[in-house]
């Protein structure tokens, strides 16, 4: 049972955040159970990397000193499984936002598909989504594409260390990536449409590991507030 110096010393805390949650509900969640558990005025709490809310799995919550952790944390690699919608696309490159454009899929095949994995793999140049929380003159890009500006946004390097396809009902494609930090799963969706000549979008997405955590010795917030009772 983990008492109170333990949290303020610090713990890393693996929590499986569920679809539709924000990463800061799952990180309040837990910052108010422990805070009312131990009656703390204050507590020192934050995640390593963000997870949208239309995907699932792993976060990685520091507490008390251990936050100091939390740009190394940031920086490792990491693992998502997830699926690709093919045939359309949408303003947001996920499911936050409607399809805009539909494309042909009736020409794209098993050995095609399996095929537009290669382009990927290795240090690639990738845009981001518009529809993301990078920064642009101060503003989030997502709050300038909702009112619909125009925004440009700049190439970054990523790499791709693995990338498998692990279903293939059209028009989903399921997958498995292993990726460096910075890297937007969305815009590989987007990329990998574009090199089957069509379109796709992200439409289920999911973090299993970042560097040696796994996704499997997490928790929910809701289990880990009964367990801190």
């Amino acid at each position: 049972m983990k008492t109170e110096e333990d949290f303020l010393t610090g713990q890393i805390i693996l929590i499986d955040k569920p679809l539709e949650w924000t990463s800061f509900q799952a990180v309040n969640a837990l910052k108010w159970a422990i805070r009312k558990k131990f009656n703390l005025k204050k507590l020192k709490i934050g995640h390593a990397g963000t997870l949208d809310p239309l995907a699932s799995g792993l976060l990685i919550i520091c507490t008390g000193k251990f936050t100091k952790k939390i740009p190394e944390l940031q920086g490792q690699v990491k693992e998502y499984t997830g699926t690709f919608t093919l045939g359309a696309t949408t303003p947001s490159y996920d499911m936050e936002t409607e399809e805009d454009q539909t494309f042909p899929i009736e020409h794209i095949t098993e050995e095609s598909i399996q095929n537009a994995t290669r382009h990927f793999l290795g240090e690639i140049e990738q845009i981001p989504p518009v529809f993301s929380a990078l920064k642009k003159d101060g503003k989030r890009l997502y709050e300038l594409a909702r009112k619909g500006q125009e925004v440009e946004v700049e190439a970054r390097k990523i790499e791709v260390l693995e990338f498998e396809i692990t279903r293939i009902d059209l028009p989903e494609v399921d997958f498995r990536v292993v990726c460096s930090k910075g890297t937007y799963i969305r815009s590989l969706a987007h990329d990998f449409g574009k090199a089957l000549g069509s379109g796709a979008y992200l439409s289920a997405l999911r973090r299993t590991k970042i560097g040696d955590y796994n996704v499997n010795n997490a928790t929910t917030p809701m289990v880990f507030k009964e367990e801190l009772g």
